[in-house]
């Protein structure tokens, strides 16, 4: 695991920055463009060349999350970040927003634009949507790349249980209220005060919320909320079908400090994804790729160059079926079952 560098951590990105705004220009030299499926307009960055990488991004959140790496990423490869259905500048119907939807949304994207594989890298929200993906498309996953995923474990964020609680969304139109949301302001600057984890992702936290237009957003956000969590936590989990990973080249990253999916959510995954590996932000919160994205860039096209893209033999998916996960489990090692066991409660955080 390499170290980060200094100059680097210094200077994370500010969140307020590259967040999409209603009415507001960010795309200087990469546009956003739009094409329709499903009769839903959906809106995607994609520049570069070479070897495909596609970037999912977060509950909330939009393309702009990856605006700190994209030109890097792209100077040998061709990137493709989208808006998911009911996030950023996409449409937001009254729709499927469950994981699997999600992934089916980015299958059909890639489609569109005549790329049949790809190297999938996801963030939050969309490390799920990439672990779907990877199991429900693996002829078209070149390597997996799980950024603060969510769909591990069950414990999460106390804040995102509280969102998923049923009648929530008759407060919507209060959250764009202007007394609202300096509320939510003042809130998030008394914990940034404090040096916990929470503190920390304060700022990006409001940001992602800020940048949310209307009630209609908030309202497709909070489905695909509850599409995942509820009171208790998240109700899905990609474990049970981890062991599929076995061929394909998967890279675990996590801040040492996310509040949001705490790092053993990460431990985790890399205990259940024979062969993957495991990078550790230690100044990081949940958004690893803004509080150091130099590094960020540097392991992930280091991990594309070292690994080959993943084959499909249709054969070998069938034997790995029939094994089963059971079967891998008894074949990992002692610690690492440790991990697994504690799957169904909350999980160890940064140590």
């Amino acid at each position: 695991m390499t170290s980060p560098s200094q100059d680097s951590i210094e200077q994370p990105v500010d969140p307020t920055e590259i967040r999409y705004k209603p009415g507001r220009r960010r795309e200087t030299d990469h546009p956003t463009q739009f094409c329709t499926i499903h009769g839903y307009r959906r809106a995607f960055v994609s520049f570069g060349e070479g070897p495909a990488i596609l970037l999912i991004h977060g509950i909330g959140d939009s393309s702009d999350s990856w605006r700190p790496v994209l030109d890097q990423l792209a100077q040998n490869h061709t990137v493709v970040a989208p808006d998911l259905l009911g996030h950023g500048r996409s449409e937001k119907p009254r729709a499927d927003y469950s994981v699997a939807a999600y992934a089916n949304g980015m299958r059909d994207l890639l489609s569109v634009l005549e790329i049949d594989r790809a190297t999938v890298i996801g963030h939050s929200l969309g490390g799920g949507v990439a672990g779907q993906f990877a199991y429900q498309f693996p002829e078209r996953c070149e390597r997996l790349v799980l950024v603060g995923s969510g769909g591990i474990g069950r414990s999460v964020s106390p804040l995102l249980r509280l969102a998923a609680i049923p009648g929530i969304e008759a407060l919507m139109p209060l959250f764009g209220l202007p007394p609202i949301r300096l509320a939510g302001r003042m809130a998030a600057d008394a914990i940034r005060q404090f040096n916990t984890a929470l503190g920390r992702d304060a700022e990006e936290l409001m940001a992602v919320f800020d940048a949310l237009p209307d009630t209609s957003a908030r309202r497709a956000i909070l489905r695909t909320l509850r599409s995942g969590v509820d009171w208790r936590g998240q109700v899905i989990t990609m474990l049970d079908r981890a062991y599929l990973a076995e061929g394909i080249p998967t890279l675990v990253v996590w801040g040492r400090h996310d509040a949001v999916i705490p790092l053993g959510h990460g431990r985790l995954a890399h205990a259940a994804m024979p062969g993957s590996e495991l990078e550790i932000f230690d100044e990081a919160g949940h958004f690893p790729h803004h509080t150091d994205p130099e590094r960020f860039v540097k392991i992930v096209t280091d991990f594309m160059e070292r690994t080959d893209p993943a084959p499909f033999d249709q054969e070998e998916w069938r034997r790995r079926l029939r094994r089963g996960r059971r079967a891998v489990e008894a074949e990992t090692s002692t610690p690492d079952l440790k991990l697994l066991s504690l799957s169904e409660a909350t999980l160890p955080g940064a140590h």
